[in-house]
């Protein structure tokens, strides 16, 4: 019969085994910070280390997030650039983009400044990522003339949910199918 041992884990495996946990989801995943601190406590309250208490687990995940910040492993900042970038190319509106980081646990701070380096780049973002959504999703401008009046308040509800303003869903509603066209050209 082999004898079964019994092993207490110490303070320095613990951190050891939570930083290559930390790391294995960071490069499977490129999470924001609030992320993968999420992850680990979720991790290590499932499993019970046998000397170490649920209370000093937050302190060690914290040890951990600063030493992955200053090797430059998580950068919040980084994080809401390209996140909101990847999402201005798939037709989102800066609301919508502002919610999904607030959500993240994006620092307000970098919050402002992805949003203000997003329309200083250009000043009508919103009013082209509606354009991107009614050619996706096949509403507004994108419909045949005959059918768009029929559709208005169904096109501009899906505009409102997508983050839209009215101002912006009105402009977008009211453009001719020929001017459309050739901004879809454009974009």
């Amino acid at each position: 019969m082999i004898p079964i041992r019994n092993k207490k884990k110490t303070l320095q495996v613990t951190v050891d085994e939570m930083r290559n946990f930390a790391l294995a989801y960071v490069e499977k995943y490129a999470p924001s910070k609030q992320q993968l601190k999420t992850y680990l406590l979720k991790k290590y309250l499932k499993v019970s280390v046998s000397n170490v208490k649920k209370k000093d687990v937050t302190s060690l995940i914290d040890i951990v997030l600063s030493d992955l910040e200053k090797s430059k492993f998580i950068n919040d900042k980084f994080y809401s650039e390209s996140k909101a970038k990847s999402m201005i190319q798939r037709g989102n509106s800066i609301n919508k983009i502002r919610n999904y980081l607030i959500n993240k646990g994006i620092n307000n701070e970098f919050i402002k400044d992805t949003v203000n380096k997003i329309t200083d780049e250009n000043s009508e973002q919103d009013f082209f990522s509606a354009i991107k959504l009614c050619k996706k999703k096949r509403i507004g401008p994108a419909r045949t003339e005959d059918n768009r009046s029929l559709f208005y308040k169904k096109d501009i509800s899906l505009l409102a949910r997508n983050g839209f303003d009215f101002e912006t869903s009105k402009k977008v509603m009211e453009i001719k199918k020929d001017d459309y066209l050739k901004i879809i050209r454009l974009l």
